[in-house]
Protein backbone atom coordinates (compact mmCIF):
# COMPACT_ATOMS: atom_id res chain seq x y z
CA UNK A 1 0.00 0.00 0.00
CA UNK A 2 1.00 3.90 -0.56
CA UNK A 3 3.15 5.31 2.60
CA UNK A 4 1.59 8.62 3.27
CA UNK A 5 3.37 11.47 5.73
CA UNK A 6 3.54 10.08 9.06
CA UNK A 7 4.53 12.60 12.21
CA UNK A 8 6.09 11.04 14.99
CA UNK A 9 6.28 14.57 16.77
CA UNK A 10 3.17 15.80 19.25
CA UNK A 11 2.68 18.67 17.13
CA UNK A 12 -0.35 20.17 16.11
CA UNK A 13 -0.50 21.77 12.88
CA UNK A 14 -3.18 24.55 12.43
CA UNK A 15 -5.84 23.44 9.91
CA UNK A 16 -7.91 26.54 9.54
CA UNK A 17 -7.41 30.58 8.69
CA UNK A 18 -10.78 31.42 11.37
CA UNK A 19 -9.43 30.67 14.94
CA UNK A 20 -12.91 29.87 16.37
CA UNK A 21 -12.88 27.12 13.36
CA UNK A 22 -9.33 26.09 14.98
CA UNK A 23 -10.38 25.96 18.22
CA UNK A 24 -13.31 23.83 17.91
CA UNK A 25 -11.09 21.54 16.16
CA UNK A 26 -8.90 20.69 19.05
CA UNK A 27 -10.25 19.52 22.55
CA UNK A 28 -8.54 17.89 25.38
CA UNK A 29 -9.33 14.17 26.20
CA UNK A 30 -11.64 15.34 29.39
CA UNK A 31 -13.89 17.22 27.79
CA UNK A 32 -16.23 14.58 26.41
CA UNK A 33 -16.42 13.01 29.77
CA UNK A 34 -17.55 16.64 31.48
CA UNK A 35 -20.32 16.58 28.36
CA UNK A 36 -21.21 13.15 27.85
CA UNK A 37 -21.38 11.67 31.84
CA UNK A 38 -24.46 13.53 32.89
CA UNK A 39 -26.00 12.66 29.46
CA UNK A 40 -25.47 8.73 29.77
CA UNK A 41 -26.64 9.64 33.47
CA UNK A 42 -29.74 10.89 32.82
CA UNK A 43 -30.76 8.02 30.18
CA UNK A 44 -29.29 5.60 32.85
CA UNK A 45 -32.35 6.99 35.43
CA UNK A 46 -35.32 7.38 33.02
CA UNK A 47 -34.69 3.69 31.66
CA UNK A 48 -34.58 2.23 35.18
CA UNK A 49 -37.49 4.04 35.98
CA UNK A 50 -39.33 3.00 32.76
CA UNK A 51 -38.37 -0.46 33.08
CA UNK A 52 -36.75 -1.67 36.39
CA UNK A 53 -33.03 -2.73 36.25
CA UNK A 54 -32.85 -5.79 34.79
CA UNK A 55 -34.86 -4.31 31.77
CA UNK A 56 -32.48 -1.30 31.77
CA UNK A 57 -29.48 -3.74 31.51
CA UNK A 58 -30.54 -5.78 28.63
CA UNK A 59 -31.24 -2.67 26.32
CA UNK A 60 -27.72 -0.61 27.77
CA UNK A 61 -26.42 -3.79 26.75
CA UNK A 62 -27.46 -3.80 23.19
CA UNK A 63 -26.77 -0.15 22.55
CA UNK A 64 -23.24 -1.27 23.80
CA UNK A 65 -23.35 -3.91 20.72
CA UNK A 66 -24.79 -1.81 18.58
CA UNK A 67 -21.93 0.92 19.24
CA UNK A 68 -19.25 -1.17 18.53
CA UNK A 69 -20.97 -1.97 15.03
CA UNK A 70 -21.16 1.64 14.58
CA UNK A 71 -17.72 2.69 15.58
CA UNK A 72 -16.60 -0.14 12.37
CA UNK A 73 -18.84 0.93 10.03
CA UNK A 74 -18.07 5.02 10.44
CA UNK A 75 -14.27 4.01 10.90
CA UNK A 76 -14.46 1.89 7.89
CA UNK A 77 -16.99 3.72 5.39
CA UNK A 78 -17.20 7.11 6.40
CA UNK A 79 -12.89 7.83 8.13
CA UNK A 80 -11.10 6.05 5.48
CA UNK A 81 -13.53 6.81 2.17
CA UNK A 82 -11.12 8.90 -0.20
CA UNK A 83 -13.08 11.47 -2.08
CA UNK A 84 -11.35 12.43 -5.80
CA UNK A 85 -12.53 16.01 -5.84
CA UNK A 86 -10.09 18.69 -4.00
CA UNK A 87 -13.10 20.17 -1.49
CA UNK A 88 -13.86 16.26 -0.96
CA UNK A 89 -10.05 15.83 0.28
CA UNK A 90 -10.37 18.55 2.40
CA UNK A 91 -13.34 17.65 4.24
CA UNK A 92 -11.47 13.97 4.85
CA UNK A 93 -8.06 15.75 5.85
CA UNK A 94 -10.22 17.73 8.32
CA UNK A 95 -12.15 14.62 9.96
CA UNK A 96 -9.49 11.78 9.79
CA UNK A 97 -6.82 12.49 7.76
CA UNK A 98 -4.83 15.09 10.22
CA UNK A 99 -5.07 11.94 12.36
CA UNK A 100 -3.39 9.54 10.00
CA UNK A 101 -0.98 12.19 9.27
CA UNK A 102 -0.37 13.57 12.91
CA UNK A 103 -1.37 10.67 15.30
CA UNK A 104 0.29 11.94 18.05
CA UNK A 105 -1.47 15.35 18.21
CA UNK A 106 -3.48 14.87 21.86
CA UNK A 107 -5.44 17.75 20.68
CA UNK A 108 -7.41 15.67 18.10
CA UNK A 109 -7.17 12.43 19.80
CA UNK A 110 -10.97 12.95 20.91
CA UNK A 111 -14.25 14.02 19.04
CA UNK A 112 -14.89 17.82 19.47
CA UNK A 113 -18.22 17.76 20.61
CA UNK A 114 -18.99 20.62 17.74
CA UNK A 115 -19.51 17.10 15.68
CA UNK A 116 -20.28 14.50 18.40
CA UNK A 117 -23.17 16.67 19.81
CA UNK A 118 -24.83 16.84 16.41
CA UNK A 119 -23.93 13.51 15.59
CA UNK A 120 -25.02 11.88 18.74
CA UNK A 121 -28.52 14.13 18.07
CA UNK A 122 -28.99 12.56 14.74
CA UNK A 123 -28.40 8.74 16.47
CA UNK A 124 -31.11 9.86 18.91
CA UNK A 125 -33.65 10.68 16.62
CA UNK A 126 -32.97 7.61 14.45
CA UNK A 127 -33.11 5.59 17.40
CA UNK A 128 -36.36 7.17 18.28
CA UNK A 129 -37.90 6.43 15.61
CA UNK A 130 -36.48 2.74 14.86
CA UNK A 131 -37.29 1.18 18.79
CA UNK A 132 -40.29 0.91 20.83
CA UNK A 133 -40.90 3.83 23.15
CA UNK A 134 -39.49 1.88 26.48
CA UNK A 135 -36.27 0.66 24.82
CA UNK A 136 -35.02 4.32 23.80
CA UNK A 137 -33.51 5.13 27.20
CA UNK A 138 -31.39 2.32 27.86
CA UNK A 139 -30.19 1.81 24.34
CA UNK A 140 -29.21 5.25 23.98
CA UNK A 141 -27.50 4.95 26.95
CA UNK A 142 -25.72 2.74 26.04
CA UNK A 143 -24.53 3.60 22.54
CA UNK A 144 -23.41 7.22 24.61
CA UNK A 145 -21.72 4.96 26.82
CA UNK A 146 -19.71 2.81 24.07
CA UNK A 147 -18.89 6.10 22.42
CA UNK A 148 -17.33 7.60 25.50
CA UNK A 149 -15.76 4.31 25.96
CA UNK A 150 -13.78 4.77 22.41
CA UNK A 151 -13.00 7.78 22.49
CA UNK A 152 -11.29 7.49 26.03
CA UNK A 153 -9.24 4.65 24.86
CA UNK A 154 -8.53 5.85 21.58
CA UNK A 155 -6.49 8.69 23.41
CA UNK A 156 -5.17 5.80 25.86
CA UNK A 157 -4.02 4.05 22.53
CA UNK A 158 -1.91 6.92 21.51
CA UNK A 159 -0.24 8.39 24.90
CA UNK A 160 -0.75 5.71 27.59
CA UNK A 161 1.72 2.42 28.20
CA UNK A 162 -0.31 -0.70 28.60
CA UNK A 163 0.93 -3.74 31.67
CA UNK A 164 -2.38 -5.71 31.50
CA UNK A 165 -1.64 -8.09 28.01
CA UNK A 166 -5.60 -7.59 26.62
CA UNK A 167 -4.41 -3.59 26.62
CA UNK A 168 -1.27 -4.12 25.08
CA UNK A 169 -3.28 -6.12 22.46
CA UNK A 170 -5.98 -3.95 21.71
CA UNK A 171 -2.95 -0.70 21.21
CA UNK A 172 -0.79 -3.37 19.27
CA UNK A 173 -3.92 -3.54 16.57
CA UNK A 174 -4.32 0.27 16.71
CA UNK A 175 -0.54 0.82 15.68
CA UNK A 176 -0.80 -1.21 12.87
CA UNK A 177 -3.49 0.41 11.41
CA UNK A 178 -1.49 3.65 11.75
CA UNK A 179 1.97 2.23 10.58
CA UNK A 180 1.44 -0.95 9.11
CA UNK A 181 -1.73 -0.96 6.70
CA UNK A 182 -4.63 1.82 6.96
CA UNK A 183 -6.89 -0.38 5.11
CA UNK A 184 -7.01 -2.99 8.11
CA UNK A 185 -7.99 -2.71 11.66
CA UNK A 186 -10.80 -0.43 11.75
CA UNK A 187 -11.80 -1.39 15.26
CA UNK A 188 -10.63 0.86 17.99
CA UNK A 189 -11.61 -0.88 20.92
CA UNK A 190 -12.19 -4.71 19.62
CA UNK A 191 -10.94 -6.39 16.43
CA UNK A 192 -14.51 -8.25 16.76
CA UNK A 193 -15.74 -6.76 13.87
CA UNK A 194 -12.70 -6.57 11.67
CA UNK A 195 -12.71 -10.68 12.32
CA UNK A 196 -16.43 -10.97 11.31
CA UNK A 197 -15.86 -9.12 8.04
CA UNK A 198 -12.41 -10.10 6.91
CA UNK A 199 -10.41 -6.52 7.88
CA UNK A 200 -8.39 -7.93 10.09
CA UNK A 201 -4.35 -8.25 9.76
CA UNK A 202 -2.74 -11.18 7.99
CA UNK A 203 -0.90 -12.89 10.00
CA UNK A 204 2.84 -13.04 8.39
Amino acid sequence: MKKNFVSNSRESIRMFKNPLFEALSKVPYYVPLIVYIPVIGYFFWASIGTNGFLIFLVHLFLGLIIWTLTEYVLHRFVFHFYPSSSWGKRIHFIFHGVHHDYPNDAQRLVMPPSASIPLATAFYFLFRWLLPENMLDGFFAGFILGYLFYDITHYMLHHAQFKNGVWKKIKHHHMLHHYDDSTRGYGVTSAFWDKIFGSDFLKK
